[in-house]
């Protein structure tokens, strides 16, 4: 350190000597030099005055591809308006002192992330600080996820980009890939993600719901996409693997009253209203029932008010206490449903950007928490009036970039008593699901899944394809088989089947 820094408030969690061959590096080698540290190291890296102004100083004259000599230091400082700091006798000779600083470059990196490191470690020193004072002023009024939420947001938001950073270094694509194939040639053929419950859409979005991403699907109100979300919870809990689910909407009790009613074919209301008392074989249904749900690792909490860091706080803890790593490390399978993110119409999205970034905020930050804890999300969100009709991914507002930030877009809807008397194709079929955007699977091309949806029950049925109950109909009608179509479904369609009745 030099005399001219002795004398200030320098924090105490620091490494002068690294700050020191880092910025020394950067004079002597160069370019080079610069481009092994960028984006590691930035002007609060450093602890000593000099060294954040040198360092502003040789940013400036990388960015105009300079050579770095004691002339284009100065000149870079008087662009910066710093000439009258720099210029100082101490900091002169400070300058010259990093010139003749004994560094190799290849060591220059590595002292670049100990004082990033460090740097981390003042942040954090600083967040404990608010973090005392937020928790301070707690009176009792919060809930106890709000005042768990106080610390655990604030470390996490401080360490993030921290994180990431420890993934950032770039390596030859070819590196580890024969432990890769090793092995995958070692596992028996498997879909890359949970099960969804539903032959079909797993096929069509590339195997289930994988690790790292966020499937979507949009439904208008009142469509039964609650429905559909229990339904897949309550298969992929029933093979033994967590689900959690975020709801917005619905209390504990419809769960229950929905899950009893699939388990025990006793109808909905019959339950709420206890009428199923009447009966003993139908008390012994849903007793049986909710022993089954209660056996099952199927977790919910209702999350309606609830900030969005809330929430993440909320899932990130559940997967630490119900899921869990293997022996490699690695997450456990889960899925976490997300019901609902609500969308708004395009007008209003026009009136008030502010909320509209919010929601791409929300799901930014989904998919960051899936990639970082290495688990799938289903969310679902609501559709403007244009999804009653229409059936592309721009049924959506903005849809450029949720749909970016998905794995697989999808629509669920309703058919109307209208569209099924005149399309004649199903008894029963009242749903679709149609997959509209699939980077992982080979989607639809304009097909749909059908589905029966008993809402008395809160069950969701995969039925076939629009496409296998055309060709069906249309064999009906002619009155023999139309071979070319049903050598094709067959390859395009992996469950269920069409009722073939009118």
């Amino acid at each position: 350190m030099t005399s001219s820094s002795s004398d200030r408030n320098v924090p105490s969690v620091n490494n002068v000597a690294s700050e020191k061959a880092v910025l020394s590096g950067m004079i002597r080698y160069g370019y080079d030099a610069f481009l092994d540290v960028t984006g590691l190291i930035e002007e609060e890296t450093f602890t000593i005055d000099e060294n954040k102004v040198i360092y502003k100083c040789l940013f400036k004259i990388f960015e105009t591809s300079q050579n770095v000599d004691l002339t284009s230091i100065l000149s870079a400082a008087q662009q910066l308006n710093l000439s009258e700091y720099v210029e100082k006798k101490d900091v002169l000779n400070h300058i010259k002192h990093l010139m003749n600083y004994d560094v190799h470059v290849e060591n220059i990196r590595q002292h670049a992330q100990k004082i990033r490191k460090l740097q981390l470690t003042r942040d954090l020193q600083n967040e404990l600080r608010v973090i005392y004072s937020s928790l301070s002023e707690v009176d009792g009024d919060e809930t106890v996820t709000e005042i768990v939420s106080i610390p655990e947001t604030r470390i996490q938001n401080a360490c993030l980009k921290y994180i990431r950073e420890d993934n950032s270094t770039t390596k030859l694509i070819g590196k580890d890939l024969d432990e890769y194939l090793d092995l995958l040639k070692a596992n028996e053929e498997t879909d890359p993600g949970v099960s969804s419950g539903f032959p079909i859409y797993d096929k069509a979005i590339g195997g289930g719901f994988r690790r790292g991403a966020v499937d979507l699907i949009g439904a208008r109100a009142k469509c039964g996409k609650s429905t559909l979300a229990d339904n897949v919870a309550l298969s992929i809990a029933d093979r033994g693997i967590p689900v959690l689910i975020l709801d917005t909407e619905m209390s504990q009790e419809d769960h229950w009253n929905r899950l009893l009613a699939n388990l025990s074919g006793v109808a909905i209301n019959d339950i709420s209203s206890s009428k199923f008392n009447k009966e003993k074989q139908l008390v012994d249904n849903v007793e049986e029932a909710a022993e089954k749900v209660k056996e099952i690792p199927y977790h919910y909490i209702s999350v309606a008010g609830k900030s969005f860091d809330e929430i993440i706080g909320i899932a990130r803890r559940w997967l630490f206490k119900h899921v869990g790593y293997n022996d490699e490390g690695r997450m456990n399978d889960c899925l976490i449903i997300y019901d609902y993110l609500k969308l708004m119409t395009s007008e209003s999205i026009n009136n008030n950007v502010a909320e509209f970034q919010a929601l791409g905020f929300q799901i930014t930050q989904l998919h960051n928490f899936c990639v970082e804890h290495d688990v799938p999300c289903l969310a679902f969100v609501q559709l403007n009036r244009e999804g009653i009709t229409r059936e592309s991914e721009d049924v959506i507002s903005g849809s450029d970039r949720l749909i970016w930030l998905c794995t697989s877009f999808s629509i669920f809807k309703a058919r109307s008593p209208e569209e099924i008397a005149e399309e004649n194709l199903g008894n029963g079929v009242n749903r679709r699901l149609i997959p509209v955007v699939a980077r992982h699977g080979p989607g639809m091309d304009g097909n749909s899944i059908f589905m029966r949806m008993t809402g008395e029950l809160a069950r969701l049925e995969e039925i076939g394809t629009k496409r296998d109950a055309e060709r069906i109909y249309r064999e009906k009608q002619d009155g023999f088989p139309d071979k070319e179509e049903a050598d094709q479904e067959v390859s395009d369609s992996s469950g269920g089947e069409i009722d073939e009745g009118s």
